[in-house]
Order: structure tokens, then C-alpha cells, then sequence
């Protein structure tokens, strides 16, 4: 029987989960081609999301690699940024 996982470690299983999800059905397995993350983007990070101008620049701007694909390190990257905006929102009202 396994363990039952932490709400840290549920959140960490959702945050790859949503990448699965959504990577590998247009372009590479393991990636997520510029609809792809639009996709998840719009099912998955509508709040968080909504003042991004430009998903395209967005995703041109996590793509460190310029394949026109975001992979799961650079999908992370964008994890970091809304969990450090939402830090600081958290911190600001104390």
C-alpha cells in the first residue's frame, strides 16, 4: 500500500501531471508546442495568467533553447515565476 502523499507533494504530482496532460500530442513526447501551452495555459492558468500580453511572447520567452517547443525544465521555469508573483502578492498583504 502506498503512502499517502503530503499537500506539497500532491501539488508537485498536479504541476507535472498538467504538463503530461497536455505535452507530446502535436509535436515531440515531452514537450509542448506553442497550442499545447496555450492549451494548458487556458485550462490550467487562467487567473495567473491573464494580465501575460502575449502567449506567444511568453512561451518565446521560456523557450531558453529557441526549438519553438517549451520542455519540462523550461515549463518550470514558468512555475518558479507565478509561485514567486504569488509569494510576493502573499507577503505584501502581512
Amino acid at each position: 500500500m502506498a503512502t499517502e502523499l503530503t499537500e506539497l507533494e500532491l501539488a508537485i504530482e498536479k504541476l507535472v501531471t498538467a504538463f503530461l496532460d497536455h505535452s507530446g500530442q502535436e509535436g515531440r513526447k515531452g514537450s509542448l508546442t506553442p497550442s499545447e501551452f496555450s492549451a494548458l495555459v487556458q485550462l490550467q492558468l487562467p487567473n495567473l495568467m491573464k494580465e501575460v500580453p502575449s502567449l506567444e511572447e511568453k512561451m518565446q520567452e521560456l523557450d531558453v533553447n529557441q526549438d519553438g517547443e517549451l520542455k519540462f525544465s523550461e515549463y518550470w521555469r514558468l512555475m518558479g515565476e507565478l509561485a514567486k508573483a504569488i509569494r510576493r502578492e502573499k507577503a505584501g498583504k502581512k
